[in-house]
């Protein structure tokens, strides 16, 4: 009998110490969570500058309202009341109350102070509330596919917002107090306030007084051309930081049509990051760049600069015609040097280059330009671009990359390539970060240029310059051409295909140009997908640049060189 008492004895204590040292800690988070409700305190989300510390994307105080259904005492009349204000269900809130399933339930998110000025004099037991935030763009539909947006609880989606969402995010507080076993505060309730850290701030390249000029520049075009969309990039070609970055059409980042996925998959792509186009004549900067540094290298398969071109035919390789744009009756495509071939944009000169080189070093300069690879930019979803494959390429193949067709292309890529061709021959990573700041203000880290390859000696950019800033002043990019300013540039128009066939009468008209030629500071790669009537990038792009570097000048106070 006396071993029979023990052993139980041993089984009770045994039991006692496993729920004291096993469950102890379990237990007590338990009996904490019955004994103390709280209520959230929201960080506020980092806001979103320009270079110049222009608030881009801020934030607007709202509130989020609670409700403990064990603690309401008049169950009707809170359903009632709360109805009221917030334009809910009645029946739907009492049922929610009457569940009682939940210690918690959500009412209404991201209210105004009006709102909650009107339920706090109702005195609702069991109704609480807490700042939140709603987020705020100040100028709309601008940067929209840049920026991105958040969901209704602050988290980033896509964008900016989603690719530095830890940063701008914050660590929420809380406000802890105790309550009896139903949820009511007790009469000497302890109030525990654990402050939120409010998020860092994102300083960005973005220079919001040239994004307007940029984004007015295009939505003008679009309407004018009535095109299906068009985009633009403007960066620094001295270090790769995104000036502007615009689509369109767009969206307003302060009413996002969540209702409507398939508007907003459209209309929230940033195209020239994540979509591909074949990127016809101005492509032909980086033939040229290759042939130019090659020819200084000594190679004899490339074609000096003084070397005169028979541009006056049509050659037909592996079996497949190949043509120039023009069907050179006037004259102007006979006899050219290279700097002729930029300035009249002949197929058959670039065509000569790429298959002259051979696929092994033609090749080699693409990957150093960065074409099949990302550019490193500091943005979700950029695209690979489509390059064939060298051990798959054809002669034929390798005869139309040379002036921008079988290849697809982004226009990060694109306007990247052609900026390290055109700065000395330096490419660097391109990035939309400028720095991060902390709510007081304080630099935390700012971005340092990074260079990824030297892609061309600095003599064959300068050369290559020299030539782009003759298609402008004599060439096909003329009517990009500013009085007392050095401006480059190439213009492109290529074939759209659909199925592997050409589309008729679709085509994408493009320009990319830069300045001052001989340092440039600005490079603006211009894009407009289906223009209507004539749709030649020489008369429908390149005026465009010329628009938005006209109004660089002014922002900036650029003085005339001469």
């Amino acid at each position: 009998m006396s071993l029979a008492i023990a052993f139980i004895f041993c089984i009770i204590l045994a039991r006692l110490l496993y729920v004291q040292i096993a469950w102890g800690s379990d237990l007590k988070l338990k009996a904490t969570d019955q004994w103390n409700r709280e209520i959230p305190v929201i960080a506020s989300r980092g806001i979103i500058s320009d270079s110049n510390g222009t608030i881009i994307a801020g934030n607007r105080t709202t509130y989020s309202v609670f409700l403990r259904p064990n603690a309401v005492r008049e169950k009707e009349y809170t359903a009632t009341v709360l109805s009221g204000i917030f334009s809910l269900d009645a029946k739907t809130i009492l049922k929610k109350i009457d569940g009682n399933k939940v210690s918690e339930i959500t009412i209404a998110r991201q209210v105004g102070s009006d709102s909650i000025e009107k339920l706090v004099t109702y005195n609702l037991p069991g109704v609480y509330y807490s700042r939140d935030n709603t987020r705020q763009y100040t100028y709309g539909d601008a940067l929209c596919q840049v920026l991105g947006f958040t969901s209704n609880d602050g988290l980033g989606l896509s964008g900016i917002e989603k690719y530095y969402n830890n940063i701008l995010s914050g660590v929420n507080g809380e406000i802890t107090y105790t309550t009896d076993i139903v949820g009511n505060e007790t009469e000497n309730s302890v109030v525990v306030y654990n402050e939120a850290e409010d998020g860092n701030e994102i300083r960005l390249t973005i220079d919001m007084d040239i994004q307007l000029a940029a984004e007015d520049a295009m939505k003008s075009v679009y309407a004018s051309t009535n095109a299906k969309s068009v985009s633009c990039i403007v960066l620094n070609p001295q270090n790769f930081g995104i000036y502007a970055m615009v689509n369109y059409p767009s969206y307003d980042l302060n009413d996002v049509p969540r209702d409507d996925p398939e508007t907003l998959n459209a209309y929230s792509r940033n195209v020239v990051v994540s979509d591909i186009y074949e990127p016809g004549s101005t492509f032909k900067v980086v033939t040229a760049a290759a042939n130019i540094e090659e020819y200084l290298n000594g190679n004899s398969k490339a074609f000096s600069p003084s070397y005169v071109f028979n541009g006056s035919r049509t050659r037909t390789v592996d079996g497949t015609k190949i043509k120039c744009w023009s069907d050179h009756s006037n004259g102007k495509h006979s006899n050219q040097t290279l700097s002729s071939a930029l300035n009249n944009s002949c197929n058959p000169c670039f065509t000569d280059m790429a298959l002259s080189l051979g696929s092994r070093i033609f090749y080699k300069y693409l990957s150093a330009f960065g074409f099949g690879s990302v550019t490193g930019l500091d943005f979700n979803g950029e695209a690979l671009g489509m390059l064939v494959p060298q051990t798959a390429v054809r002669d034929c193949d390798l005869a139309r990359i040379g002036f921008g067709q079988t290849i697809a292309v982004t226009g990060i890529q694109l306007a990247c390539a052609i900026g390290a061709a055109v700065n000395g021959g330096n490419y660097y990573i391109p990035h939309l970060l400028k720095s991060v700041v902390s709510p007081e203000g304080k630099i935390l880290s700012e971005y340092k240029p990074l260079l990824k390859n030297k892609v061309i000696s600095e003599k064959a950019s300068a050369m290559l310059a020299e030539m782009l800033e003759g298609v402008v002043t004599e060439g096909s990019g003329k009517q990009a051409y500013i009085e007392g300013y050095r401006v480059g540039g190439k213009t492109g128009t290529a074939q759209k295909y659909e199925d592997g066939h050409v589309a008729q009468g679709k085509y994408v008209s493009s320009f990319c140009g830069f300045f001052p030629a001989n340092k440039p500071e600005y490079l603006a790669l211009i894009i407009v997908n289906e223009p209507q009537g004539t749709y030649y990038g020489s008369a429908v792009a390149a005026p465009v640049a010329k628009e938005i570097f006209q109004d660089i000048i002014k922002i900036k106070n650029i003085q005339r060189y001469d």
